[in-house]
């Protein structure tokens, strides 16, 4: 049985090949986009313990001394280290650069040295790798700060360039209220050329979480609980640490004032000892007033020192996890998403290469049954009839598993890694997805295995007579086109015939559409991937945001102060005054935090500015005193529509309950809008207008660091500055991060379309090969008889394109949706190009099919093929 099955291997090569082949592009895109996404999670948590990455940092407006070191390891298992840091204008722009004092050696957040070395010198500093590729530095070059950085040294000599793993995208270097408001590069210097006398942050790490997946929600959810822990222990040091901080100068000032005592009773007793000398006719002189106006002098001075001491706050803190770092949530919700969609499109293109499978080994089984029925006349038992079939399937199914699950699990997401060049990542690493790969096993044996089992089954029953006999032809029926007489006598002979083979084998009528649909709707899905995620940085900030900056002010009494400064611009069109604050809202047992509220000024105004309208009917949305208009995503996650009560709860832990009044459609972030009004009724104080939307004439990103740089360096009431433009390129950048992914699926999307569509055209063929010897002999022309064929396929290949529309546009929908983050929403959209070319490339596979199926049949022995089996 074995030579049998070597010799059937040999003689049906193409048939076991396209079996292969199938099976093998099914596995490869289903394992390995599968392994994508934890491959990119895994690289880069290599690279962060490689670096040992603090999982928090907290900064602190006083500094930190020992006793903040010994009170933050007072949590189990946290190590701390201090650091000084600040955020100072330097280097050839004068833009803001994160400082970092650098210890030898640092136990946490290890500099990734790219070329050069470390400073050993005060005058050295080592410079941001992107300095290097940006602005040209070079080792020794000098870089310069300006005095307002207050550093023992103002120039430094570049000794080297390095990255950092707190910023693991090279796009982002977070934000600063100095320069333009956002960081271009970070240094490091040695620790004691930093001008501070205490360390300004602390790193803290924790052994055991090291290990842990760093996106998961496990890692995440205990972050939040240290934080916790942390923050209660240095809630404990704050008064003591103002004291420490206070009792140097109070000390000072009480010194002094002893002094100042003593000086006052020497003067009381020089007046008392001249009143006595003189009698009392003499009781001061102009030198004893003079000293007296100075000690008063400077007992007001003491008195102002002293109140400027006691007026010292107790610390402030600042915390920030790995979520927090510039880039790194973006990384994740980039794998997510991969993820995300794995979960769907790999999932339904191996169920279509599993189902052509099934049908491509029933098919030649079912074709086999003359020599089932000769076997089994010379007197072979089902079984070993059974082996020589279904081993034939297993080794096509095995070998396209192995194939399949090699390329995929190690090239696809090596490939993925490899095309992330903006983010800071060392070796990939890879490990097989098992789960996936046993997933893939199992159906790829029903596939195939499974399906010549169930034939080989059936078959086998027969008597070795019935079998050696081919199967009787199908009763001619008339079919429904026939009794449209209008159209059926303008049809020729020739087509007439399609028609009615059409109609009368409808089960292989139904796999060709299916193959086909499934084809172009797998390639407009890969395209509808791609336009979906990139309309929604065009629909949020070209359609829904209306303003190009935020500026914020440091205290509400500034605000028209800075907005006078900005609108000395020529590029200044018009502002709007907002109050904004962070809210988080629960109900239905759902909670989701981060929400921004802007309450405006002036509501009318307010239109100008952000577009509010329903996301279901379009109808523009008004502010109103009753309630809140809160943003689509939110009102997903919380389960809500207009009419519906939701609690809310700001920062300071002041809860509220409020009406929705309306859902507008937002595609990026969660929103609530609401009326001055409305916030004076239910927080029972007027907001404070503390931050300026503002609209600005068309300008490059260039122009917009500049004009922010100007802004803060002519109002220093202004705190920070952020542009829309930004927040549009990180989410354009989703997209560019998925282009390879999507690139990936639209080529072998393809090669399986056409893999299929041979396939099901080979099937074809080997069915009809008498009939198309029959018609050959009656003297049918070589391309008549290649028409008789492709007029089919044609008309298959049109109804197949048109359900592969509809069914690429649900497939999209259910993939966009999965790939969607808690604070994103991708709108379905499929560029007319997506069906242009999803078209195109069917139409090509079918030509290219008629073409090889014209050459094959010129060759057709027609003798043989008529040969009777009787």
């Amino acid at each position: 049985m074995n030579k049998l099955l070597m010799r059937d291997i040999r003689g049906s090569l193409g048939r076991f090949t396209a079996i292969v082949l199938i099976i093998m592009l099914g596995v490869l895109l289903f394992v390995g986009v599968k392994a994508t996404g934890p491959a990119l999670n895994h690289s880069m948590q290599s690279e962060v313990v490689k670096h040992h990455l603090s999982d928090v940092q907290v900064f602190s407006d006083k500094g930190f001394t020992r006793k903040d070191i010994k009170a933050v390891e007072r949590v189990q298992g946290a190590k701390a280290e201090s650091i000084k840091f600040k955020y100072v204008i330097g280097g050839k722009t004068r833009d803001a650069i994160a400082l970092y004092g650098l210890k030898d050696p640092a136990r946490q957040n290890q500099v990734i040295l790219k070329s050069g070395r470390l400073p050993q010198k005060n005058n050295e500093i080592l410079l941001d790798k992107q300095a290097q590729i940006k602005d040209g530095y070079r080792i020794g070059d000098q870089f310069t700060f300006t005095k307002s950085a207050n550093l023992k040294v103002n120039r430094y000599k570049i000794v080297g360039f390095a990255d950092s793993p707190l910023y693991i995208d090279d796009s982002t270097r977070g934000s600063a209220n100095v320069g333009s408001g956002q960081v271009q590069y970070f240094a490091y210097i040695k620790d004691q050329a930093i001008n501070l006398p205490v360390a300004t942050a602390i790193n803290i790490s924790f052994a055991k979480l090291q290990h842990q997946d760093v996106f998961s929600g496990k890692h995440q959810g205990t972050i939040k609980a240290k934080v916790k822990l942390l923050q209660k222990q240095l809630d404990k040091r704050k008064n003591e640490r103002k004291n420490e901080i206070v009792a140097k100068p109070l000390n000072q000032i009480n010194r002094a004032q002893e002094k100042l005592n003593q000086a006052k009773q020497k003067i009381v007793q020089a007046k008392a000892q001249l009143k006595k000398q003189s009698g009392g006719k003499v009781t001061t002189t102009s030198e004893l007033d003079k000293q007296e106006q100075q000690l008063a002098e400077t007992q007001v001075n003491l008195k102002r020192q002293r109140k400027k001491v006691e007026k010292i706050k107790v610390p402030s803190y600042t915390w920030q996890t790995r979520e927090d770092l510039p880039g790194f949530t973006g990384y994740g919700d980039s794998s997510d998403r991969i993820a995300a969609i794995a979960n769907v499109f790999p999932v339904f293109f191996f169920l279509l290469a599993a189902l052509i499978t099934f049908t491509t080994i029933t098919r030649m089984v079912e074709e086999a049954r003359g020599q089932i029925g000769t076997l089994k006349a010379l007197g072979f038992s089902r079984s070993a009839i059974a082996y020589e079939y279904t081993m034939y399937a297993f080794l096509a199914g095995i070998l396209g598993v192995i194939v399949g699950s090699f390329l995929g699990n190690q090239l696809l997401p090596r490939f993925v890694v490899s095309m992330y060049t903006k983010y800071v990542i060392g070796q990939p690493v890879i490990e097989y997805d098992w789960a996936s790969i046993a997933i893939a096993v199992v159906l790829a044996m029903i596939a195939t295995v499974g399906a010549a089992l169930l034939v080989v089954i059936k078959e086998t029953k027969a008597v070795p007579a019935e079998l050696l006999r081919p199967k009787s032809p199908k009763k001619a029926k008339k079919i429904l086109l026939e009794n449209i007489s209008f159209i059926w006598k303008r049809l020729n002979f020739n087509q007439k015939i399609s028609y009615r083979n059409l109609f009368r084998f409808k089960l292989r009528g139904l796999m060709t559409i299916l193959g086909i649909a499934g084809g172009t709707a797998l390639i407009l899905t890969g395209f509808g991937i791609a336009n979906s995620i990139s309309a929604t940085g065009d629909l949020q900030f070209n359609q829904i945001i209306k303003y190009d900056a935020v500026v914020q002010t440091k205290k509400a009494n500034q605000l028209e102060s800075v907005r006078q400064t900005i609108a000395r611009g020529k590029n200044y069109q018009q502002s709007l005054a907002t109050h904004t604050e962070t809210f988080k809202a629960t109900k239905h047992g759902k909670t989701v935090d981060d929400i921004n509220m802007d309450i405006p000024q002036n509501k009318h105004q307010f239109e100008k500015f952000v577009t509010l309208r329903d996301y279901q009917n379009q109808h523009p949305l008004h502010l109103q005193k009753q309630g809140v208009i809160i943003s689509e995503k939110l009102a997903t996650a919380l389960k809500v529509r207009k009419g519906s009560t939701i609690s809310i709860e700001n920062e300071k832990q002041t809860k509220k309950e409020v009406k929705v009044i309306g859902v507008t459609q937002n595609y990026v972030g969660n929103f609530m809008y609401g009326s001055t009004s409305f916030y004076r009724k239910i927080m029972k104080k007027e907001p404070t207008m503390q931050t300026l939307m503002v609209q600005l004439h068309q300008t490059s990103k260039k122009n917009q660091q500049k004009l922010s740089k100007q802004w803060i360096e002519a109002n220093a009431d202004i705190l920070g500055v952020s542009f829309v433009r930004d927040q549009a390129a990180a989410v354009t950048s989703m997209s560019k991060q998925l282009g390879p992914v999507v690139l990936i699926f639209i080529l072998l999307s393809g090669v399986l379309s056409f893999i299929v569509l041979y396939n099901l055209n080979n099937i074809n063929i080997s069915e009809r090969l008498r009939e198309l010897s029959t018609i050959k002999v009656l003297g049918f022309f070589d391309s008549e008889v290649t028409m008789y064929i492709a007029r089919e396929s044609i008309i298959l290949a049109l109804i197949g394109i048109l359900a592969g529309f509809g069914l690429g546009n649900i497939l999209t929908s259910y993939v966009i949706k999965q790939a969607e983050t808690s604070i994103v929403v991708f709108p379905l959209t499929i560029k007319p190009m997506g069906y242009v070319v999803a078209t195109v490339l069917m139409v090509i596979f079918n030509l290219i099919v008629v073409y090889i199926t014209h050459r094959r049949l010129r060759q057709v022995d027609m003798v043989e093929a008529l040969k009777s089996n009787e």
